[in-house]
């Protein structure tokens, strides 16, 4: 019979590491509850003005609850992590860091903006601009088969710091084991988010959340891989009903096609929607997804930004 396990607010790590003691120890098929701070571990508080983002203090960035060590789990099985709740509590940010993001070169000053979550549906750009509410957790991921400490940003071959926006309610995620246990760890929960996370921001916010383990013997999942499989229905029901506009930029250069489509839609967002271009940036990366549009036509491939429409409200 399944257990439940609680590991309490506070108690988190920066790094991973593999020599970490468990915070809790599990059976599959065991439910774990967690509650993390928002990815800056409190220093961006309800009100903070954008200097807070030059003063962060980056060895507190990423606060991970656990380790989870999940019994039976041995090298070369998949952990799978099913997600069973994911609550965002009361308030949210996002903000451009100077030196980080698609656009760094563009954007150079710090800018934040603050968002009230306790509505539940959506969290507002401008009274015309509401952004669907779709949380997940930025940043799941087991410890990796090597000594020392490693950053959470970026991704391991354990997975970590993948920003992947579907794994919502209902989808099971499967991450290869390193070591005995997997130690699992998960924080940096975010309300809502872009496919790309263009800014380098989601909504960074507090969250409750509770995930079910299980031990996958015969998922053969090599290093730096991972895989989800999401519940049936739409991946995003809200952002789908009015369609989408999306700016597409070909090239030689993937990278450079990402930016030069998410610049065309920061100029789209200032001319029809009368943005300054951080908040037009902010909101591609709350609510615009990139997509590889092709990428078989040599020497020249295509990106494209999409922008779901039903966040404007008129």
């Amino acid at each position: 019979m399944s257990q439940e396990h609680r590991i309490e607010r506070g108690k988190v790590h920066y790094k991973w590491d593999n020599s970490l003691p468990p915070a809790v120890e599990i059976d599959p098929g065991d439910i774990v509850h967690f509650e993390t701070e928002e990815v800056t571990d409190g220093q961006v508080a309800p009100g903070s003005d954008a200097s807070a983002l030059s003063q962060i203090d980056f060895n507190r960035l990423y606060p991970l609850a656990g380790p989870v060590y999940v019994r039976g789990a041995e090298p070369g099985d998949a952990l799978e992590v099913e997600m069973l709740a994911l609550n965002p509590l009361e308030w949210g940010w996002t903000g451009i860091l100077p030196g980080l993001g698609l656009l760094s070169e563009d954007f150079t000053q710090p800018y934040i903006r603050h968002f009230d979550l306790t509505n539940g549906e959506y969290a507002e750009l401008r009274e015309d601009i509401r952004i669907p509410l779709q949380p997940f957790c930025g940043t799941m991921g087991v410890a990796i088969d090597e000594p020392g400490q490693f950053d959470v940003l970026p991704p391991t071959k354990g997975g970590g710091n993948i920003d992947t926006r579907h794994l919502n309610v209902g989808t099971k995620l499967y991450l290869p084991v390193l070591v005995p246990g997997a130690l699992f760890s998960a924080g940096d929960c975010h309300a809502a988010q872009g496919d790309g996370e263009v800014c380098v921001t989601g909504i960074e916010c507090p969250m409750a959340f509770s995930l079910r383990f299980d031990v996958k013997k015969d998922r053969d999942l090599a290093p730096w891989r991972y895989q989800f499989q999401t519940p049936p229905g739409s991946l995003q029901p809200r952002s789908d009903e009015r369609g989408y506009f999306a700016t597409t930029a070909l090239g030689p250069d993937l990278m450079e096609n990402a930016k030069n489509a998410v610049r065309d839609m920061i100029g789209w967002l200032g001319r029809e929607h009368d943005l300054s271009p951080e908040d037009a940036y902010v909101l591609c990366s709350l609510a615009a997804d990139l997509k590889i549009s092709q990428i078989v036509d040599r020497p020249n491939w295509g990106v494209s930004a999409y922008l779901a429409l039903s966040v404007f409200t008129s």
